[in-house]
C-alpha cells in the first residue's frame, strides 16, 4: 500500500535535509536555468568550470600538476579560464583515476566524501569518491526530468534494479525508506519466469506513474508479459525510464507496446554522473548545468555535429574527486539542433553504450549480469576481469590480478559466483596478464553463451 503523496514528499525532503544534500534548492535553481539561452548557459558553465578548477588546483595535487603543465595556473587562480582553454588539458581515463586516487580525492570536501566501486565497462574495478553536491545534482536533475513527464516528488514509482538477495539491517531500513517515499523496488538480479509473474502483478497493484530500470531488464519483463498474454492495466503510468545500457529500437517498441506509454532514455555513469535525459518530445537533453561534454574523434579532436565520437566529460559537481576531461568510452552524437521545447540544454542525437548480457542460473533464474559483476568488483586483488558463461554449469573467469591477489581472493571468487548461480557451478579461474577486447574493439565484462527462451532472448539482443 502506498502512502499519500504529500507524506512521501515530506519524508523525501526530510531525508535530503538530514543528509545535508541541497537537492531541492538545486532543483529550484535548475528549473529556472533550463530556460536560459545557449549563450547564457555557456556563461553559467564557464563560471562553474572555474570554480571546479580552483577547487581541483587547491585540493587535488594530480590535477594541480596538470594545470601547471598546461600553463593554466594563473588563469585558474584569477578565475579567468574559458571553455576553450579546457582543451589545453590532456584527457584523463579510468586508469588515471584508479592509479592516482589519493592525489585526486579531497577528503575534507563539504559534507564529506563517499566511496563507490564500479566495475567499469572493461571489467576493471574503479574506486572513486563523490560528495554531497554530486549526490544532490543527480537527484535534482532526475526530479526535473520527472516533472517534464508530469511527475512530482512523492508520486509512486517502480524500480527494476539490483538488490541483494539477503537483506541486512541497513537494507531493511532502506526498504522501509523506499516504501515511505512511494518507491517499489523489484530485483533485476532475479528474473525467473515466476519472479516476473510476481513483478507484473505487483506493478499492476502499485499502479505507478513511472517505471525505472535497466534497459534489457525492462525489455525482458515486457517480453515475458507478452509471452503470457498479459497487458498490464496501469492508468497512472506516464513513462518508462530505461538506463544502464543501450536501448535498441525493437526493445523500445516492445516496452511501449506492453506498457502503453513512451520510453525515455537516461544516460549516465557511476563515475561521471547523470549526463542526459529524454524529454516527452523525444529529445535527449544533456544536463549542461552539471556537465561539459566534449565529443572527440580517435585523435582527440572535436567532431562535427551529426558525427559519432567519444564522450569526454567534465563533471562540474565533482569537487570531491574531480573528473576533468574524463574519457567515458561511450560513443555519442550531438545533433546541433535546438530543443524544440525551448530549453537551452544541448541536444544529443544518440548514445551508443555497451550492451550487458544476462546470465542464467542452474535453477533457471535469469539474472542481470551485474549480479555477477558485483561479486568480482568487491574482491580485493581483482585488477580486471571477464566472465564467460559457457553453460549453466560452467563459468570461465579471466582475472588480471593486482598485488592484493591471494588464495583467499581466489576462494572468494568461486564462492561468490556459486552463491549467486548455484553451488554446483564449475568455476574455471584463469589468471591473465591482460584481457583482450572483442573483435569489435569493445570490452565486454560478461559474455553468456547460454540461450534464453527464444522470445525473451530476442528482447535482450541488439
Amino acid at each position: 500500500m502506498s502512502v499519500p503523496v504529500w507524506f512521501a514528499r515530506t519524508v523525501f525532503r526530510a531525508q535530503e535535509a538530514a543528509m545535508h544534500r541541497p537537492t531541492f534548492s538545486m532543483l529550484a535553481e535548475i528549473e529556472r536555468s533550463q530556460w536560459r539561452s545557449p549563450d547564457a548557459m555557456r556563461a553559467l558553465q564557464n563560471e562553474r568550470l572555474n570554480g571546479l578548477l580552483q577547487s581541483a588546483w587547491e585540493h587535488s595535487p594530480w590535477h594541480a600538476a596538470r594545470l601547471n603543465d598546461a600553463g593554466l595556473t594563473d588563469a585558474v587562480r584569477m578565475g579567468t579560464v574559458s571553455l576553450g582553454d579546457l582543451s589545453r588539458l590532456p584527457t584523463m581515463n579510468k586508469r588515471d583515476a584508479r592509479d592516482n586516487l589519493e592525489q585526486l580525492v579531497w577528503r575534507e570536501a563539504p559534507g564529506g566524501v563517499f566511496k563507490y566501486t564500479t566495475g567499469g565497462s572493461s571489467g576493471e574495478p574503479l574506486i572513486f569518491y563523490f560528495g554531497r553536491l554530486r549526490q544532490a545534482a543527480d537527484a535534482a536533475c532526475r526530479l526535473r526530468a520527472r516533472r517534464w513527464w508530469g511527475l512530482n516528488p512523492g508520486e509512486r514509482e517502480v524500480y527494476l534494479w539490483g538488490a541483494p538477495v539477503e537483506l541486512s539491517k541497513t537494507d531493511r531500513i532502506k526498504a522501509l525508506r523506499d516504501h515511505l517515499v512511494n518507491q517499489l523496488l523489484l530485483n533485476a538480479f532475479e528474473m525467473s519466469p515466476g519472479c516476473m509473474d510476481d513483478y507484473l502483478t505487483a506493478i499492476q497493484v502499485w499502479n505507478p506513474k513511472a517505471i525505472y530500470g535497466y534497459a534489457s531488464s525492462l525489455a525482458l519483463l515486457a517480453a515475458h508479459a507478452e509471452s503470457r498474454g498479459i497487458r498490464p492495466t496501469l492508468p497512472a503510468l506516464r513513462v518508462v525510464n530505461a538506463t544502464g545500457e543501450p536501448l535498441f529500437p525493437h526493445q523500445r517498441e516492445l516496452i511501449e507496446r506492453v506498457f502503453g506509454v513512451p520510453v525515455a532514455i537516461e544516460y549516465g555513469a557511476r563515475d561521471a554522473g547523470l549526463m542526459a535525459l529524454q524529454s516527452p518530445d523525444g529529445t535527449l537533453l544533456t544536463i549542461d548545468e552539471t556537465h561539459l561534454i566534449e565529443i572527440l574523434d580517435d585523435a582527440g579532436n572535436p567532431v562535427e555535429s551529426g558525427e559519432d565520437g567519444e564522450a569526454v566529460v567534465t563533471s562540474l559537481v565533482s569537487e570531491a574527486q574531480p573528473f576533468i576531461r574524463y574519457r567515458t568510452g561511450d560513443v555519442v552524437r550531438r545533433s546541433g539542433r535546438a530543443d524544440p521545447g525551448g530549453r537551452g540544454l544541448t541536444v544529443l542525437d544518440a548514445v551508443v553504450g555497451r550492451q550487458t548480457d544476462f546470465i542464467v542460473a542452474s535453477d533457471g533464474r535469469i539474472m542481470h549480469a551485474l549480479a555477477a559483476i558485483y561479486v568480482l568488483r568487491a574482491i580485493p586483488g581483482v585488477g580486471q576481469f571477464k566472465l564467460i558463461q559457457h553453460t549453466v554449469a560452467r563459468m570461465e573467469v579471466l582475472i588480471v590480478p593486482d598485488t592484493r591477489w591471494n588464495d583467499a581472493a581466489r576462494l572468494a571468487v568461486t564462492q561468490g559466483l556459486q552463491a549467486r548461480l548455484g553451488a554446483a557451478l564449475q568455476v574455471e579461474l584463469k589468471l591473465q596478464e591482460a584481457i583482450a577486447p572483442e573483435a569489435s574493439g569493445k570490452h565486454r565484462y560478461v559474455v553468456s553463451h547460454v540461450p534464453l527462451q527464444q522470445g525473451l532472448a530476442q528482447a535482450t539482443q541488439g
